[in-house]
């Protein structure tokens, strides 16, 4: 499994090389890029019906599993195709696409279902899907930096790091992951926002209170709320209207921090 993980890395970065000399090239682009990473909620669980059937406006572009660009629809993520649906990222790319008029907005989606933190790191694995979340995110984020440039990062994830062992030591795990892609991106402020998980549980109330004290440990951070989301009946995912509103709440926050950056 390790050989053939490492192999298929290489592989990527071997075509990336070829693309970057040439060969396979695709039209460069000005895009304002936007990571969208965590777990089932932000890969979204919400039914796709109505509005949330349509594609998005054109200025909203997605990367696929195949690494190309297309225009935004849900389900945005690919992680469990069987249930992949309506999730914050559309709604976010939408509202920040107002403010860049002249932008487009590509969002990376790189959520993995069920996925705890500790499978968000250099080889680490998840064994349900089969994926090596950060590893996946890595490739992918690299080829879709060619486009453009990395302004933000959404994540959404805790579920699995939720029981009051878990949460003592998610914060430092969260810290190092954010170094990480800043890194990775050139860019040590980067905008980086986390959303707490749904207030529909009681258990994840300990969590929360956890998360909101990211700002005050790693600069250019923000907290969302799901404070009134719901979910869709099994007490764990949002429903699609809480799951696009919950991407607004997204896009505020990172409006915020990247006017406090500049």
């Amino acid at each position: 499994m390790m050989i053939q993980h490492l192999l298929k890395l290489a592989a990527a970065c071997c075509t990336a090389l070829l693309m970057v000399n040439g060969v396979k090239a695709q039209q460069q682009s000005d895009y304002d890029l936007y990571l969208v990473i965590g777990q089932s909620n932000m890969a979204g669980r919400g039914e796709i019906s109505g509005a949330y059937a349509m594609e998005a406006p054109r200025h909203v572009v997605m990367l696929t599993k195949d690494l190309q660009w297309v225009q935004a629809r849900h389900p945005l993520h690919f992680d469990k195709p069987k249930v992949a649906g309506v999730g914050p990222g559309i709604s976010f790319a939408e509202i920040m696409a107002k403010k860049r008029k002249r932008k487009t907005i590509a969002l990376i989606p790189c959520s993995v279902g069920g996925s705890s933190i500790e499978s968000w790191v250099p080889g680490g694995f998840d064994k349900p899907t089969g994926t090596h979340p950060y590893d996946d995110m890595l490739v992918r984020l690299q080829e879709a930096m060619k486009s453009g440039t990395l302004r933000g990062v959404i994540w959404l994830q805790g579920e699995s790091d939720s029981s009051p062992e878990k949460v003592k030591t998610y914060l430092s795990k969260l810290q190092a992951l954010i170094e990480r892609i800043r890194t990775v991106a050139g860019n040590p402020q980067l905008p980086f926002v986390a959303g707490e998980l749904g207030q529909f549980r009681d258990n994840y109330r300990q969590f929360n209170v956890e998360l909101h004290k990211l700002p005050q440990l790693v600069p250019y951070t923000a907290v969302a709320t799901s404070e009134g989301l719901t979910h869709k009946g099994d007490n764990t995912h949002f429903d699609a209207a809480s799951a696009a509103a919950y991407g607004k709440r997204f896009a505020a926050k990172m409006k915020a921090l990247q006017k406090r950056k500049s």
